[in-house]
């Protein structure tokens, strides 16, 4: 196992550090800026080892392009917040409103648009900021922390740890986007169910069957659509979705404790992102489950991204 860090540019005078993490043929690389997964190199059937997540080669990349969030990490509330509002204990609280009426990805400046300290930890690298009280909008002093760990076996581990002092909403993911080879990719997801939507993005609060229709991929499938769309996900979240590329071989499996997995594939990018986390707008549907933090309680989160080859 190998970590080092070496700089990466700067923003706003503040330096960029690029982490990379390398165990045997898989090396993942990780910034500072953004907490963004810059890279992931992982072998192929025949044990060559190539680039797996999209990705810009220098910060200036990442600084005139945010709108993909390619390999951000993304909060304070990952996805939609309809209408940009939430009311919570009775008070209301107004959110930036920066996809189109409504709160995506944290606002217009959330989590993958800031400089996090880092610090060396077992296998990986530990991330942290303290997020202030209304930062865009939301309620809370919110002290946040995400490790990046790459396992024994190759497989790359997030856990994302906050605590709060007033209560408030918290939905983290990572927007990693895969292309495992230069063709189609399969796609199996663990769920019978999804959460329909307005025209918006926004669920209606309804809970749909997979079954009979464009969105079943109870058994692995083609993806010949483009997708945006919110899985509810078996219980377990042990395999949670699998993601191969027959040209190549290679496999990325999720496995992770979040409810969710938004599923968005564009033939434009080039890439299928995996989105483990808390159904969008959870904060407006008491019927999802709950993404309230209190200041008694401490938030955790984990998603793994298993590499393979078949």
């Amino acid at each position: 196992m190998r970590i080092t860090g070496e700089p990466f540019g700067s923003v706003d005078g503040t330096d960029v550090t690029r982490w990379t993490l390398q165990r045997g043929a898989v090396r993942v690389r990780v910034l500072t800026y953004g907490g963004i997964v810059q890279s992931v190199v992982t072998p192929d059937r025949d044990g060559v080892p190539s680039e797996t997540a999209l990705g810009f080669p220098d910060l200036t990349g990442y600084l005139k392009h945010p709108e993909p969030y390619y390999g951000a990490l993304v909060g304070r509330y990952a996805n939609r917040i309809g209408g940009g509002s939430f009311t919570l204990d009775g008070a209301t609280h107004r959110l930036a409103r920066n996809g189109g009426p409504n709160c995506l990805h944290g606002g217009e400046r959330g989590f993958d648009k800031h400089v996090w300290d880092a610090e060396e930890i077992t296998s990986g690298v530990r991330l942290s900021r303290v997020s202030p009280a209304g930062e865009e909008g939301f309620p809370g002093r919110l002290e946040v922390s995400v490790s990046y760990r790459l396992r024994e076996d190759g497989a790359l581990r997030i856990g994302y740890r906050a605590r709060t002092d007033a209560p408030t909403v918290v939905a983290l993911t990572n927007h990693a986007y895969w292309r495992l080879g230069g063709g189609a990719h399969e796609l199996r997801v663990a769920a019978d169910r999804w959460t329909p939507t307005d025209a918006t993005g926004v669920p209606t609060g309804a809970f749909a069957e997979v079954a009979g229709t464009e969105l079943d991929f109870r058994s692995r499938r083609r993806v010949a659509i483009s997708l945006d769309h919110n899985f509810v996900l078996d219980e377990g979240g042990s395999a949670a979705a699998e993601l191969y590329s027959p040209e190549s071989g290679r496999t990325v499996t999720v496995d992770t404790t979040e409810p969710g997995l938004q599923v968005y594939a564009n033939p434009e990018l080039g890439g299928i992102a995996l989105e483990a986390q808390a159904f969008p707008d959870s904060p407006n549907r008491p019927e999802f489950p709950s993404a309230v933090l209190r200041p008694d309680e401490v938030y955790t989160s984990t998603t793994v991204y298993r590499f393979g080859t078949r």
